[in-house]
């Protein structure tokens, strides 16, 4: 069985503003949740255009092998800025949207499995605007799906559609980051 996981980046970073974790361990959890490895593994995103150094540092981090990094293949779209005049007020606002990353996600899913490349996939996303794709995957092409995700914010439009669903919430603390040791702490250690 060969199994694919797909990340939406934005729904993730979002989760672990809350309860902060590492792409390390949760890729360990998911390859124990499937049962063996994983074939391919992608992480899609949007950055502004100047990405800062850190979130360039993430990537590479991210496309980084084991026992270094998740070695996942990072896809990035810009973010647009937009300018928009309110038509009730005429008052001028601006917006940053993110553009490409669901459509990307959604043909990812459907060109992979039309490939051939996956018999099950693994979605992290929490957005119900991947159900078309979905569907398609499963009742024209036979794949098996698995949704990943957290409880409070998890698409009931995917969940229907799921295999089985792997709930963050229920990965930790498996996948919590390494909290930093407090300064001045001793250890002590028993000879």
């Amino acid at each position: 069985m060969k199994t694919v996981w797909i990340v939406d980046g934005a729904y993730l970073f979002n989760y672990g503003r809350n309860r902060p974790f590492d792409y390390l361990k949760l890729k360990a959890e998911i390859t124990r949740a499937n049962g063996g490895p994983l074939h391919e593994c992608y992480y899609l995103n949007s950055t502004p255009d100047a990405a800062t150094e850190s979130q360039n540092a993430f990537h590479s981090w991210l496309k980084s092998a084991p026992p270094r990094g998740p070695k996942m293949r990072v896809q990035l779209y810009t973010i647009k800025d937009l300018n928009t005049t309110c038509p009730n007020c005429s008052h001028q606002f601006h917006r940053s949207v993110q553009k490409g990353v669901d459509v990307g996600i959604a043909t990812l899913i459907v060109k992979l499995a039309a490939q051939g490349v996956y018999d099950r996939l693994i979605l992290s996303a929490g957005d119900g605007d991947f159900q078309e794709a979905i569907t398609y995957i499963k009742s024209e092409l036979h794949k098996e799906f698995w949704l990943h995700g957290a409880m409070s914010n998890l698409s009931t439009d995917l969940q229907c559609y799921a295999d089985q669903v792997l709930w963050m919430d229920d990965m930790h603390p498996a996948i919590d980051k390494d909290k930093p040791a407090m300064a001045g702490a001793h250890h002590h250690t028993h000879a």
